[in-house]
């Protein structure tokens, strides 16, 4: 018989109930941790999120004011144009 199963009076092997306690022991810490990481990875997820959204006005700024720009300041060619 090994130690971490003993026999019952009908003759059926069972674990023993410290490590039955131990486990659920260790399965509590195991889904404590799970549950940190998952909020840790919530608040990454959001703060990317919060940057991507960032990223997303400033390129459309930065695309706006070049399109100004390109509106008021006349390519060379048209310099050329209306000069002729």
């Amino acid at each position: 018989m090994s130690s971490e199963q003993k026999e019952d009076n009908t003759g059926v092997l069972k674990p023993r109930e410290p490590d039955l306690a131990q486990a659920f022991q260790e399965l509590a810490r195991g889904e404590s941790a799970a549950a940190a990481l998952e909020n840790h990875l919530d608040s990454v997820e959001k703060k990317i999120e919060a940057l991507l959204a960032k990223a997303d006005e400033d390129e459309r700024k930065l695309k706006a004011q070049t399109k100004e720009s390109s509106e008021r300041i006349p390519s060379s060619n048209d310099e050329k144009k209306s000069s002729a």
